[in-house]
């Protein structure tokens, strides 16, 4: 069992209440891969068939772990053998919800490399979001190459299949042990791992959505951009909801005007004719209210690079759910799609809109060619993404995981 040195008394309220500026204070130490320590685990783990996995039920050997304290700043990393953790129950992740987290792959090209997408990205973003909940920040560049490290250890999870890849979960908590609310005084990264097969096994298939104006995942001024664990559980029973009258996911809506937001825990894009004529591919602006999902990011920059040299307009902008019912009702609807770290994209066939306030109850349907469980555009982004991810297509996303070098 895993127990944190960080479980001692609480810290002096004085030096926690200081955390967020000596933080970045030259006594304190930043994350350095060079001292990272391995214990090797005494148990290794059978490889399951890449058919059988089935996502976050399987874990690799062993796990990442950095400790941080408000007087000392981050220990040395370590991987130690896959375990439990030991927290005291005044621990105040579990009363105050000091909780963030990312979700990442690795992937294994054709030549047998292995890589990293984007991870100094989710890495910016687990900065933004722990100094949002006063969590200490962190260099990425260093701690990017600790999980990279991570990652050559456990080269022997990572699939070797198309399609299949190696899911990497970075969590941040606070660990002080203090029934007290204020800045933590000790906090605790660690970095498991779990091999994953494809999103879709046997190809696409698109979902059905329902739109409520019921409940509200974000709003301004709040954290609706950061990643954090308690973001999550109230999402939980509107989907249940949703799922007992046959849908797949929410279609998150904000305000009276019906803004579109997100779906589920993904990103939204739709493209349609506008009533200029154009050909747009459109998502919601990044307003406080929308994860910055990097998912999001790479798809508008290759919709830049690939479409709009075809005619498409690529908009970061707010609309409503009745202009997307509007456009469909004009048969300018051509595609709407989630976008993820799981899927990447994630097809939408048809949405059921409770028609706002004092609205009539209707169905938006996404058109889709017979047969087909995707639109184009949907299609080749994944094509595009995926030759990226697995190093087909050289890009600056793909991050080469070095040999082990402790």
């Amino acid at each position: 069992m895993f127990r944190t040195s960080l479980l001692r008394a609480s810290a002096p309220l004085r030096l926690a209440a200081r955390r967020s500026y000596s933080a970045n204070a030259p006594t304190l130490a930043g994350v350095d891969p060079s001292k990272l320590v391995i214990q090797e685990t005494q148990t290794p783990k059978a490889l399951l068939r890449e058919e059988d996995l089935v996502f976050g039920k399987t874990f690799t050997d062993h796990m990442l772990s950095v400790e941080w304290s408000a007087s000392t700043g981050w220990a040395a990393p370590r991987i130690t053998p896959y375990q439990n953790l030991s927290l005291d129950p005044a621990t105040c992740v579990f009363h105050y919800g000091f909780s963030c987290f990312e979700g990442m792959k690795a992937y294994r090209t054709s030549s047998g490399e292995l890589r990293l997408f984007r991870p100094e990205s989710n890495m910016q973003r687990l900065n933004k979001s722990s100094q949002r909940i006063a969590l200490p920040g962190f260099d990425t560049k260093a701690m990017t190459e600790v999980i990279a490290q991570f990652v050559a250890k456990e080269a022997k999870f990572v699939p070797k299949k198309r399609g299949y890849s190696l899911y990497l979960r970075p969590t941040m908590i606070g660990t002080q042990r203090t029934l007290g609310v204020g800045p933590p005084g000790s906090a605790l990264m660690f970095v498991i791992a779990s091999p994953v097969g494809p999103y879709y096994r046997t190809g696409f298939k698109a979902v059905s959505l329902e739109a409520t104006s019921k409940y509200v995942r974000a709003w301004p001024g709040g954290t609706g951009d950061k990643k954090l664990g308690g973001n999550y559980a109230p999402c939980i029973v509107p989907q249940l909801e949703a799922a007992s009258r046959g849908f797949h996911q929410n279609l998150w809506l904000f305000g009276e005007e019906g803004y579109v937001t997100e779906v589920g825990t993904m990103n939204l894009f739709t493209a349609w004719i506008n009533k200029d004529g154009q050909k747009e591919l459109l998502t919601a602006p990044l307003d406080g209210t929308i994860l910055e999902g990097i998912t999001r990011d790479c798809i508008l920059a290759l919709a830049r690079e690939h479409l709009a040299p075809e005619g498409w307009v690529i908009s970061e902008r707010k609309y409503t759910i009745a202009e997307m019912a509007e456009a469909a009702d004009e048969g300018r609807l051509l595609e709407a799609f989630g976008a993820g770290t799981a899927a990447i994209v994630s097809p939408v066939r048809r949405i059921a809109w409770d028609g706002g306030v004092g609205g009539t109850q209707r169905d938006i349907n996404i058109p889709l060619e017979e047969g087909k469980e995707t639109g184009p555009i949907a299609e080749r982004i994944w094509k595009w993404m995926e030759e990226r991810q697995y190093g087909d297509v050289p890009s600056e996303w793909s991050y080469p995981v070095p040999e082990l070098k402790a």
